[in-house]
């Protein structure tokens, strides 16, 4: 009796020291994965780290979920990022980087860049949670691998240009003076590629937007009130 006792205590030892160990293993396990993934897998490697001389700009491919720093309107490197769910999309647009701030390494990372979107906070940011990278998975924003982030941000001034770009939806209301939204930045698109808006795309239907509607009714011989209804939805296939 008393050896079985004794080969019981000692299968419970060896049981708990193997689920230690397994344990152990595993949380390591993820702590280096974590760091693999915030130094190789979400890189693009072969790129250059010196900073640019000449004026910068952002285009941001929703798609490819890829930033890209172009420097006197060329391409001088990319960098993988995370963006919006299909719930909490990433807005559309032509926007301008109107702050900077540092950060304490949160969710939101090391480093953030704020956005002019008119409808809510959005912008470029880092992460502590790197192995998001590469998905369709934040609330709007842009996430970068902390790394990446803190190198734009030396690189990226206040009133950078930054272009988003990411596929249309059907627009389901009449828009007008004083509307915002990703609807609003398709109808300011549209008007830009036929030459009828020269400002930004911004989400924001202010007068230039009006006059641009303006323009494009009296062009086709409809009534002129600057206000983009379904007809005028229709005619430019949005």
């Amino acid at each position: 009796m008393v050896r079985l006792h004794s080969i019981v205590l000692s299968w419970r030892r060896t049981y708990f020291a193997i689920a230690s160990l397994m344990i152990v293993s595993l949380l390591v396990g993820l702590v280096g994965f974590e760091c693999l993934d915030e130094l190789e897998l979400a890189a693009i490697s072969g790129q250059t780290t010196m900073a640019p001389t000449g004026k910068v700009t952002i285009v941001v491919k929703i798609a490819e979920r890829i930033l890209e720093l172009h420097n006197e309107g060329k391409l001088y490197k990319k960098y993988r990022i995370a963006v919006g769910k299909s719930s909490t999309p990433t807005p559309i647009g032509e926007w301008i980087v109107i702050w900077k701030s540092f950060r304490s390494g949160d969710i939101l990372g090391t480093r953030f860049l704020g956005l002019d979107v008119p409808w809510g906070g959005y912008g470029i940011h880092g992460t502590n949670r790197p192995w998001s990278i590469g998905h369709f998975i934040s609330q709007g924003c842009i996430r970068l691998r902390n790394n990446d982030i803190e190198e734009l941000f030396n690189w990226v001034p206040v009133g950078t240009p930054v272009r988003i770009e990411g596929k249309k939806f059907p627009i389901e209301r009449v828009l007008k003076y004083e509307s915002t939204g990703a609807d609003v930045v398709q109808l300011q698109v549209k008007l830009k590629r036929l030459g009828y808006l020269e400002g930004r795309a911004d989400g924001f239907f202010n007068r230039d937007t009006e006059e641009a509607v303006k323009r494009y009714q009296y062009d086709r011989g409809l009534k002129v009130n600057g206000i983009a209804n379904k007809e005028i939805i229709k005619l430019l296939d949005l």
